[in-house]
């Protein structure tokens, strides 16, 4: 004597829904009925069912189950393809997971990219932002660079900075830009890569990398906050702009 429907579904461990749909998509063959009209599955049905479950439990879809016969050799190519993906996949959790406890440990940095909780806290609002497209243009190493030199609180120079206002006078953006300048020539020295940081593959070429940027700072920063960072730039590698508006005289 076989089994029910709800008979077998109970022996497999699941429901008469699931054994319906395989029915439907043809993965289990309907049983004889008996003469009263219900159906009476066999222990092939058992097995077959079983099995069906074995292989989604180990990843595979459906589909992929339709096209093993019924009684063939184990799987191993899907299988093997198969345990590729999952290696992956424990491979983005563990980086999620290690990610979240260093928000959780700093307080701070869930919307920043991977790794920059720890330089949350010497960031301003601006800063973050413009990090973050950094993110899209420049390369997993670039960005790792980033992240170990950037300060882990903010300092009195950055302070001055997100403050400065863009109707600061000449001579206050010069003083300004001459406190940064050290702090950045050591480290050029430091980080040659810094003066020329290479595209992500994603961006390409240097000039979408340089365009991206430039957009990303006009609309974050004032006016006379980039000129800043210019005359930063210039002081650090010993450059000059003769179109910079000069300082009066000091004496």
């Amino acid at each position: 004597m076989g089994w029910s429907t709800q008979q077998l579904a109970e022996l497999a461990g699941t429901t008469l829904r699931t054994v319906r749909h395989y029915h439907e998509v043809g993965l289990l063959e309907d049983p004889p009925r008996r003469a009263n009209g219900y159906k009476e599955y066999q222990v092939r049905h058992l097995v077959r069912l079983l099995q069906i479950r074995r292989l989604a439990g180990l990843g595979m879809s459906l589909e992929q189950i339709a096209t093993l016969p019924v009684a063939g050799s184990d799987p191993l190519a899907e299988l093997e393809a198969i345990h590729d993906d999952l290696a992956q996949t424990i491979q983005k959790l563990e980086e999620a997971r290690a990610d979240i406890a260093a928000v959780l440990e700093h307080g701070e940095g869930a919307t920043l990219p991977a790794g920059f909780s720890a330089v949350a806290g010497g960031l301003t609002d601006a800063d973050r932002s413009l990090v973050t497209v950094y993110s899209s243009v420049f390369t997993d190493d670039a960005m790792r660079g980033f992240r170990e030199i950037l300060p882990r609180e903010l300092t009195d120079v950055d302070r001055q900075f997100s403050e400065l206002t863009e109707d600061a006078d000449v001579e206050t953006r010069i003083r300004l830009a001459e406190r940064m300048a050290p702090g950045l020539r050591a480290l050029y020295a430091q980080h040659p890569w810094l003066t020329d940081p290479a595209p992500s593959p994603a961006v390409g070429s240097h000039e979408t990398l340089r365009s991206t940027v430039d957009q990303a700072m006009t609309e974050l920063y004032n006016l006379a906050q980039i000129e800043v960072v210019y005359r930063t730039h210039l002081l650090a590698t010993d450059q000059r702009d003769d179109r910079l508006q000069q300082p009066e005289s000091r004496g």
